[in-house]
């Protein structure tokens, strides 16, 4: 008890509250966490653990707390104000990151993403958070293209510390701003804010050996501080209870022996303090699990190193250059158990969009060209026009474009995304036409059209035994693709080029060709960006992901059987474990679409009756 006050007195706000009414903003998803029975002050506290905005994943993490002695403590978060880049100089920074990580071991600086410190941590109340977002919100729309990019950064070295630090007339600008985030946050939700009162700068390493000092001067030094870029305020919060506890990833599944150990969980994060491990024998920790609460004795060669943000909750992140940022919308979170670090590798995974053949029939082609090649649509699901094809429309037969339908199911996978706050970096697609639409209507809904470009790879076509007749589809060229307005990367050079796929393969050759060509994707993208989106077949969601993570394809007949289940828009997540080169799949960051077929409708054979 004497701990547990003296923690409380540590974190007391320096200003008292009694009189300020609160100010909460979840609106109806606190309501519906309300109607269905949870106390106020834990649908609050899950609302704000889990970022505020979807029932389904407030309600997972109580129902996964339910055992958590801190369950109903009202310990508020701490939070902190962050620069972050994007873009270019983001790579860049990311790059560095995995070099120096690679030649010299992991420094200090490694513990948490790029960023510029605009604040001290300070305190906020979870009924307050939904207003602390919405002053920061105001606050940079306030100074939208009052600073420009990208910011002046200067290369600093010395003995145990490498930075890049801001011009100091620009610096003052930024604390000028962090001044004004602090007055909005006071008069919002009641809250002090202590703007940063150092030399801005990101740190690129500190507390590193002496001897690394030449290696990461190097590498630093090939940081193009002109690249690129836009920053962007972020808002994030962890738990003040393990502030000073290492953070660990847990990497293999273990259930307890004995009642003082703890059940682990492939993806779930474990914080583990030096001063509580006089109880735990060789080879074994006690640690705290995020995703539970509960804490217990754990197999140590069951759990790897992670950097302390990954457990970080993000409550807003808005651009200073872009109208449209893709973070305005409200607080997000990166979710216990499945998080995906700000630095590590993420693959996506999607099936194509809604197909013509599969709707309207596989003489849909007859019906919609008249006798001149000319593409008439018959049905408000039919797109209003296609691409124009050298070899003549008769190919659409074994190539197919996706619905109206089909753009629709893609664009909201695109905005589910942009509003999780989730930016692709790359965008590899199988070269059938309704996979290279669907990505295509995926990067409108992210804002992201233009921007990213999809790289046609034909090793991500589908098992060629599907392919009816004797020969392969008769794809469109990247260069026609482009000439249609389709963002395609016509520099790309594929992994496994067009003229080895045979007709038939077997189920191995396709098993083996899908595992090769995403081990080299992420290979080539590794140190360029975190997030790669393969739009592919329902077929690929398994064949992409599931040797990657270390495990044995499944028989044929298995593969066939999970196959069928996958429905257009199907979506699943792989991350990174740390610089392990293992992969798991984990919870995507946007909810399922579930849709269902309904037949054609003609009124004059329905309504018109005797």
């Amino acid at each position: 008890m004497a701990a547990k006050e003296e923690l409380y007195a540590k974190v007391t706000p320096r200003r008292q509250r009694q009189n300020r009414p609160s100010t909460i903003k979840h609106g109806s998803t606190l309501d519906v966490l309300l109607s269905m029975g949870f106390p106020k002050t834990r649908a609050l506290k899950a609302l704000v653990s889990t970022g505020g905005k979807n029932v389904q994943a407030a309600c997972d993490w109580l129902f996964s707390h339910l055992d958590d002695p801190f369950l109903d403590d009202t310990l508020p978060r701490e939070y902190v104000l962050y620069l972050r880049p994007s873009g270019p100089l983001l790579q860049q920074l990311n790059s560095f990151w995995k070099q120096s990580r690679l030649s010299c071991g992991k420094n200090k600086a490694h513990n948490i993403f790029p960023h510029i410190t605009l604040c001290q941590f300070f305190m906020c109340a979870d009924e307050k958070v939904e207003a602390l977002s919405d002053a920061l919100q105001n606050t940079v729309a306030k100074w939208k293209g009052r600073i420009g990019m990208p910011l002046p950064l200067e290369l600093y070295t010395s003995s145990t510390f490498i930075g890049l630090f801001v011009d100091e007339q620009i610096a003052e600008m930024l604390k000028t701003f962090a001044s004004d985030f602090a007055t909005e946050a006071a008069s919002k939700a009641d809250v002090h804010v202590e703007p940063h009162k150092k030399q801005l700068h990101v740190t690129l390493a500190y507390h590193f050996q002496a001897s690394h000092l030449p290696a990461l001067e190097k590498l630093a030094k090939n940081v193009d501080v002109s690249s690129g870029c836009d920053w962007l305020a972020v808002l994030l919060s962890r738990d003040i209870r393990f502030a000073n506890h290492e953070t660990l990833q847990v990497m293999y599944p273990y259930v307890p022996q004995n009642d003082d150990e703890l059940e682990l969980l492939p993806g779930d994060f474990i914080f583990m303090s030096p001063v509580e491990q006089s109880t735990a024998s060789e080879g074994w920790v006690y640690g705290t699990s995020l995703g539970t609460g509960l804490s217990g004795l754990l197999p140590e060669n069951y759990v790897s190193r992670a950097d302390e943000s990954d457990t970080w909750v993000v409550h807003g992140s808005h651009s200073f250059l872009n109208c449209a940022s893709p973070s305005t919308s409200g607080t997000t979170v990166l979710r216990p158990g499945c998080q995906p670090s700000m630095s590590k590798m993420r693959l996506f995974v999607c099936r194509h969009g809604e197909r013509m053949d599969v709707v309207f029939g596989k003489h849909w082609v007859t019906q919609c060209f008249d006798s001149k090649g000319r593409y008439i649509r018959s049905n408000l699901n039919m797109p209003v026009s296609l691409p124009a094809r050298s070899n003549g429309h008769k190919d659409y037969e074994k190539d197919c474009p996706i619905t109206v339908f089909g753009s629709t199911q893609a664009r909201l996978v695109g905005e589910a995304l942009l509003e999780s706050h989730t930016n692709i970096d790359f965008v590899y697609c199988s070269p059938s036409l309704r996979c290279i639409q669907t990505a295509q209507h995926i990067l409108q809904g992210l804002q992201q059209e233009g921007k990213t470009k999809i790289r046609v790879e034909p090793g991500l076509f589908e098992w060629t035994k599907w392919v009816s007749g004797t020969c392969l589809p008769a794809w469109i060229p990247p260069a026609e693709l482009t000439a249609a307005n389709l963002s395609v990367d016509t520099t790309y050079r594929p992994h496994f080029s067009i003229s080895k796929l045979a007709v038939s393969e077997s189920y191995d050759t396709y098993i083996s060709r899908s595992f090769q060509v995403t081990r080299e994707i992420l290979t080539e993208c590794k140190t360029l960006g975190n997030t790669v989106l393969i739009v592919a077949h329902a077929s690929s969601l398994e064949a992409c992901t599931r040797q990657i993570q270390g495990l044995t394809p499944q028989n044929s007949k298995d593969f066939v059987q999970v196959v069928r289940k996958i429905p257009y828009l199907g979506f699943c997540a792989c991350e990174e474990l740390g610089e392990t080169g293992v992969w798991q799949l984990v919870d995507p960051p946007i909810l399922p679409l579930t849709h269902g077929p309904n037949h054609s409708f003609n009124w004059r054979e329905m309504l018109m009756q005797d």
